[in-house]
């Protein structure tokens, strides 16, 4: 059974039509909320880039002679005009992406980085020397104002959404099964925007024989559809695989559909695959959905190392006086050494030493096998919640993952990431299949999606299921969310033990 994507990707294949001229495309009218979340995410990222613009005239004004007169303010008023058209050009307030997932940073992200090259191209030609200051101060502070400013306004919407308001209203059709999955999944994380209102399945029948689906009613079968779904004001339909679907009757369902305010999306049935990975293209005039290997290109990890070691640098020196805090505290708890150094399986199958600070009592490991009867861990992994190893500072370091900061020097040297799958110990690697062997495409990470999804209180499938959902649609955007993610999820002290 095909189980649509977790999280930000939830729309996986729009289908559009044409019709040879007879009807125009139609796109469904926005809601009342979806045009003020949009008019603030406009707001946001044009006040955001008034107030660099702004101190930029100031410190340039001070810099250049007077006799050049207007010309910094005219330059001003120009790069602003090019910020704010790089904006829309890259599709940064597409309603579609706005409020959830990474695409929405990604493209505030190339939106900012199209504004420094064409500054730079301009300074090039013009030989406008002062745009260097442009190019390195107020693109980057529009960015350090932006992308705050949207992930407020996303948490704004993601409360809303939790109270059960701003929902786009749902018809699912499809099996009994898939649909149950899909109400489930929107039940439990609503901040993705759906909510299942109506479903139609291949009998007309729900759970049972009844006429409802985990609690929303049936209002007829797939042959019923378009009837259901035109005076329902449903703003999507999503549509899985069943055998009644013939590409006629898709094709049909969409034109069907097109003059009202619902949007038709389809379901992959052969893989659970979202994000960049996935392209629509005619091919002989069939509509194909191209999905490409995973992109690990040697530019993208060329900057992703960077970004790894700069950042493991800058974090390194920042917490230098908590690092040495904690091993004065391990130390002084039993004497024992201050660092645990374990083998773990990096990128490649590649193993390597992964540094803790100590939080287990000195002869750990020979207790285990005592302690295997009481494992609480999914899959190959140990875990215990109140497991009698720890001491009394690390009970608090796990909590608070401080007893991963050690790592931050694997980070440095290039075995690890600051993000991607948790890095697993050589036994936990022998016993992985063909899926869970993926997880080795890429190097391990100090943080990932695991760690702000539950941690060790998700169960192994999940937990695996998040690991090569980021192999898959591994992007710089993805990593940048995730980071944020961990500050709140550190805290927390969710799932740690």
């Amino acid at each position: 059974m095909a189980l649509l994507p977790h999280e930000h990707s939830h729309l996986l294949a729009v289908t559009s039509t044409r019709f040879h001229g007879r009807h125009r495309h139609h796109r469904s009218p926005l809601t009342v909320w979806e045009s003020r979340y949009r008019t603030a995410v406009i707001m946001s990222d044009v006040l955001a880039t008034a107030v660099a613009t702004l101190l930029a005239t100031v410190l340039i004004g001070r810099e250049l002679p007077d006799y050049l007169g207007q010309l910094p303010r005219l330059v001003s008023v120009a790069a602003l005009l090019i910020v704010v058209a790089a904006l829309p050009a890259n599709r940064a307030w597409d309603p579609k992406v706005l409020g959830q997932g990474a695409e929405e940073f990604r493209r505030l992200g190339k939106a900012l980085i199209a504004t420094a090259v064409t500054l730079s191209v301009a300074g090039v030609a013009f030989e406008l020397t002062h745009l260097r200051l442009w190019v390195f101060f107020v693109v980057p502070a529009v960015g350090a104002v932006a992308f705050p400013g949207r992930y407020l306004l996303r948490r704004l919407l993601h409360s809303r959404r939790g109270k059960g308001e701003c929902l786009l209203p749902v018809m699912a059709a499809g099996s009994v099964e898939w649909a149950a999955d899909l109400i489930a999944r929107t039940r439990k994380e609503p901040h993705n925007g759906w909510r299942v209102e109506a479903v139609c399945t291949p009998d007309g029948f729900g759970q049972d024989g009844t006429q409802e689906v985990a609690g929303v009613p049936v209002v007829g079968a797939l042959g019923d559809l378009t009837e259901r779904a035109q005076p329902g004001g449903y703003r999507v339909v999503a549509v899985a695989s069943d055998p009644y679907w013939t590409p006629m009757q898709l094709q049909r369902l969409a034109w069907e559909l097109e003059d009202t305010e619902s949007e038709l999306v389809v379901a992959p049935v052969l893989m659970e695959l979202a994000g960049p990975r996935l392209h629509v293209s005619g091919v002989v005039g069939l509509p194909l959905l191209r999905v490409q290997a995973p992109t690990f290109g040697r530019a993208k990890r060329v900057i992703k190392s960077i970004v790894d070691r700069i950042g493991a640098l800058v974090l390194l020196t920042l917490l230098a006086p908590v690092l040495l805090a904690i091993a004065v505290v391990v130390r002084a708890d039993d004497g024992g050494p201050v660092l645990f150094r374990q083998r773990r399986v990096g990128h490649g199958g590649r193993p390597f030493t992964m540094w803790k600070f100590r939080t287990m009592v000195v002869d750990a490991d020979a207790l285990l096998d005592q302690l295997r009867a009481s494992n609480q861990g999914a899959g190959p992994l140990f875990k215990m919640r109140q497991d009698p190893r720890i001491t009394g500072p690390g009970r608090l370091l796990r909590r608070y993952s401080l007893d991963e900061l050690p790592q931050l020097i694997n980070v440095l040297t290039g075995s690890m990431s600051l993000v991607g799958p948790r890095p697993p110990l050589p036994h936990e690697v022998e016993q992985y299949g063909s899926d869970a062997g993926r997880r080795l495409l890429v190097k391990p990470g100090l943080t990932g999606l695991w760690q702000i999804s539950g941690r060790s209180d998700l169960p192994w499938d999940e937990a695996l299921r998040l690991d090569l959902r980021y192999v898959e649609d591994w992007s710089l955007a993805l990593d940048a969310v995730i980071l944020w993610k961990t500050v709140r999820a550190v805290f927390s002290g969710t799932g740690a033990y």
